[in-house]
């Protein structure tokens, strides 16, 4: 829509005219502007967008930040002056390092690996009461677990990390695997009341990866369905009238609008789709979305499952939901053996530059983090906030077994904080190159997204009461504002103003 200037045209400065000019103003910005622009939130951020992709420990991608090797026919990595520095692979780890193979870097023609185990227990035992020297016991194959990738891999993450605000001190809420992971997410809980399943779910906690339980996607016959109980965020955002959604690129949608044809597609992956672990936000049919303008609302069928095409659909008509999150296919999950750095990295650029050419950029959290270690090195040892006594399950005191000592009527088999992983804050608003050292965890997404809409918390021993904020990452005073950068999808390094 073409609106007429004001100052061309002293015609319309009579009459009815100028507000019929005004109200196609208002008109325009609305479309432009989706609903959730005018929900009362506690901070400037009005839209947030979590991309939480797979299986990487801070270490295994930012151990030696900000210094990449730079080595010939790879993207080169150079550090801002002033650049802060992170809680990162010293010399001594690298070279003396108590486990039997020290940390050594991985380039580029070393992205596809062998997937690590990232057991509950196994992860555990790495960590080995605090000695951190067993890491063995979680290599796919000896010593791979030690590498890490620098700058010059996983360029774009790093010149993230450099115009906006990364953590260092972000830790899984618990030991263990992706559904895990996925579940501490929406909802700070593995407890449910659910039955107990050998090797899966222990004393009603998941302590391994099952198959969603409201899905017509899995049966018996295809997994293990678990179907948790209590309440997740979509719960709290339904309740406060806050549209939402969870988008998975893989999310098979039935063609008509009758339960999806079975056996879905192969590349599906439940495990990606946690809402569809409880019923209350289920769409366990695979419903498309009435129509875009639904996207995100309660009125739709979908019940807030989407797949990524249907994200897009809703931000380019104007119709962005307040919180969304996104989960990308198989290949670009950055999943070890499904996936690569490289894959990943396309998936995100491609994903964050279209975001910032969006009208909503201005008030938005773009969120990147990940949902398990896939039991890379990491040398924190991670404060543990939560403890277990299982002793068939609970093994991170080295020989002496367990995870110290729950409080009484705590639920067992959460043993955590697990291993540290990266988190970074891409915003108008996030601070610029900047380091946070506040002690986080996967919930303290879930948080910062309980606060800003005031929807209070899970309850029931969800790990969002003991979640540090995430707050320090932003500047919501500064006057200048980081502009929007754009990387190149596949160098990862950023664009000229010319290649824009």
């Amino acid at each position: 829509m073409k609106l007429v200037s004001l100052e061309k045209d002293t015609r319309l400065l009579k009459g009815t005219t100028v507000a019929i000019v005004l109200a196609l103003g208002l008109i325009r910005t609305a479309v432009m502007s989706s609903a959730p622009q005018w929900m009362p939130t506690a901070t400037p951020v009005k839209h947030v967008v979590v991309i939480f992709d797979e299986n990487i420990s801070f270490d295994h991608y930012f151990g030696t930040y900000p210094n990449a090797t730079n080595p010939m026919n790879e993207p080169v990595f150079k550090a801002a002056p002033n650049t802060p520095s992170v809680n990162g692979l010293t010399d001594a780890l690298l070279n003396h390092n108590p486990n039997s193979t020290n940390p050594f870097r991985l380039d580029r023609s070393m992205a596809t690996t062998c997937d690590n185990d990232n057991h509950y227990t196994d992860e555990q035992k790495a960590y080995d009461g605090g000695l951190l020297d067993m890491f063995s016991v979680t290599a796919c194959t000896p010593g791979l677990n030690m590498g890490y990738y620098d700058g010059n891999t996983v360029t774009a993450l790093w010149n993230y990390a450099q115009h906006y605000a990364l953590s260092d001190n972000f830790f899984d809420s618990e030991f263990g695997t992706t559904v895990m992971g996925h579940l501490n997410l929406i909802s700070g809980q593995t407890h449910a009341n659910i039955s107990d399943i050998k090797g899966k779910v222990a004393f009603g906690s998941v302590i391994a990866n099952v198959e969603a339980g409201v899905d017509d996607c899995v049966t018996s016959a295809n997994g293990t369905p678990v179907t948790m109980s209590g309440r997740n965020v979509g719960d709290l955002l339904n309740t406060k009238g806050v549209t939402w959604g969870w988008f998975y690129a893989d999310f098979p949608q039935s063609p008509n609008n009758q339960p999806i044809p079975v056996p879905c597609p192969s590349n599906y992956n439940s495990h990606y789709n946690p809402f569809q672990y409880y019923a209350s936000t289920s769409n366990k049919h695979h419903l498309p979305p009435t129509s875009i303008a639904e996207i995100g609302t309660a009125a739709d069928q979908a019940n807030h499952q989407y797949s990524l095409t249907d994200f897009w659909n809703a931000a380019y008509s104007g119709h962005l939901p307040a919180v969304s999150f996104l989960k990308a296919s198989k290949p670009q999950t950055g999943h070890p053996s499904d996936s690569t750095p490289l894959a990943e990295q396309t998936f995100l650029v491609n994903t964050i530059n279209a975001l910032m050419k969006l009208h909503e950029w201005k008030d938005m959290a773009i969120l990147i983090t990940y949902d398990d270690s896939d039991g890379w090195y990491d040398h924190v040892m991670p404060p543990i906030m939560n403890q277990s006594n299982d002793p068939m399950n609970d093994a991170l005191l080295g020989p002496f077994g367990l995870c110290g000592t729950p409080k009484p009527d705590a639920y067992n088999d959460r043993c955590g904080y697990g291993t540290r992983l990266p988190l970074l804050v891409i915003s108008p608003f996030a601070k610029q190159n900047y380091v946070n050292h506040t002690l986080t965890d996967t919930t303290s997404v879930l948080r910062f997204i309980e606060d800003n809409w005031s929807l209070g918390r899970i309850g029931d021993q969800s790990f969002d009461a003991l979640a540090g904020s995430i707050l320090d990452s932003f500047d919501f005073k500064a006057e200048s504002r980081e502009r929007a950068v754009f990387l190149d999808p596949t160098t990862g390094q950023v664009l000229t103003k010319e290649e824009k």
